[in-house]
């Protein structure tokens, strides 16, 4: 990869001029070296700019002799920094058959439940519907990679077109995918929330990106941020001809704008990260009352459903037994607060409220990420008790 890199970066070596290196013969020298310190910079997810380029320079043995000239490599570098994810795409992803869940309802199911170099960000289930009009993908994956995956998986099952995509939410393991099902057809409509939209325009697109590069060792790289383009909002009901799919938002739960798709006819919801199995999901960006609402509000709405999470197998029971999990962490903390019990005095009694140890063992990354997810509840309580 860094042989390829470098020869891209002796072209824009090139393209500096007379003033800006010795000559063309350094420049190839050095290509290499600027390839190496640029793919180094990006893996660590660091902007560059003038002091930390010339300061990695020097620690390469990368000497251009610029000069006072430096200043003007600094946007040649920045575009070709732009320009590597372009130009090298990371390795493909192994087939994942796909599940048939009901009459309509596909799932790609991901047996991982993070990140890693070995299943190159395969760690989310992406769920397609074949609809008399065409497939519509519910989540997309965590790369380029893996949404091209989805599309071959996608032509074992039907040769009807993909239609639209809807993004549950901003976190990237759900709409980075994106980029292949939009390659395949510049004009598909991606549908979000508004404000799930926006977040993936700013920072969280660019942050997602970068995170999953890291944490796959680069296995995702290539991937682009192609951001939702078309708003939906709740209660609106959408006409696939012999399906229709309802939208539904009930405020912050696993974060402020999670979507959740109603397949009418299947009696089936995708519901993003709101629940999972066996799995705690991040909430950082979200609330634990909010969550509890939020269930209430969609299952009176929708009555009983198979729900599919984007992590974890799909059941009718996934709600109400997440909701279980939630509640022992939830409460507990509510509950310690109340009692003026100290964060620490809080986990323990979390770690024993048997909602919490009847699960453990069974719920990925859990001693990694028990703490945190006590911390959270524990300020929200706070919060919430005054």
């Amino acid at each position: 990869m860094q042989k390829v890199v470098a020869a891209v970066a002796r072209q824009v070596l090139e393209k500096l001029g007379p003033k800006a290196k010795t000559d063309v013969d350094q420049a190839a020298q050095d290509a290499e070296s600027v390839a190496f310190a640029l793919i180094r910079m990006k893996a660590y997810g660091e902007e560059m700019d003038r002091r930390g380029f010339l300061l990695g320079s020097t620690k390469t043995g990368l000497s251009l002799g610029l000069g006072a000239a430096s200043l003007s490599l600094i946007p040649e570098v920045r575009l070709f920094a732009q320009a590597v994810d372009d130009f090298l795409r990371g390795p493909p992803v192994k087939d994942i058959a796909p599940k048939q869940i009901s009459k309509r309802v596909w799932l790609i199911y991901s047996p991982d439940s993070f990140p890693t170099p070995e299943n190159r960000g395969m760690m989310a289930n992406i769920t397609f519907v074949v609809t008399q009009k065409g497939v519509l993908i519910l989540d997309s994956g965590a790369s380029v990679q893996i949404g091209e995956m989805a599309i071959r998986m996608i032509k074992t099952v039907t040769d009807k077109p993909v239609i639209g995509v809807f993004n549950s939410h901003y976190h990237g393991d759900h709409w980075l995918g994106n980029h292949a099902f939009s390659e395949a057809n510049p004009n598909l409509p991606i549908y979000a929330l508004e404000e799930n939209m926006q977040r993936i325009k700013g920072m969280e697109g660019s942050l997602w990106r970068g995170l999953m590069e890291r944490w796959t060792n680069q296995a995702t790289m290539g991937t682009k941020i192609i951001p939702p383009n078309t708003i939906v909002k709740n209660g609106q009901v959408m006409d696939f001809g012999d399906t229709r799919l309802k939208m539904h938002f009930y405020g912050t739960a696993h974060t402020p704008c999670d979507l959740s798709v109603e397949v009418m006819e299947d009696r089936i919801t995708h519901v993003g990260d709101i629940a999972m199995e066996n799995r705690i999901a991040n909430i950082d960006d979200g609330s634990y009352p909010g969550t509890f609402k939020y269930y209430e509000a969609l299952q009176k709405n929708t009555g009983a459903q198979t729900w599919i999470p984007g992590h974890g197998n799909p059941s009718r029971g996934l709600l109400n037994d997440y909701k279980e999990l939630m509640a022992g962490i939830w409460e507990t903390c509510l509950q310690a607060v109340k009692d003026n019990k100290d964060l620490s005095a809080a986990k323990t009694l979390v770690l024993k409220d048997p909602r919490v140890a009847s699960r453990a063992a069974r719920t990925a990354g859990f001693e990694a990420n028990i703490g945190k997810y006590v911390s959270l509840a524990y300020l929200e309580a706070e919060k919430e008790a005054f």
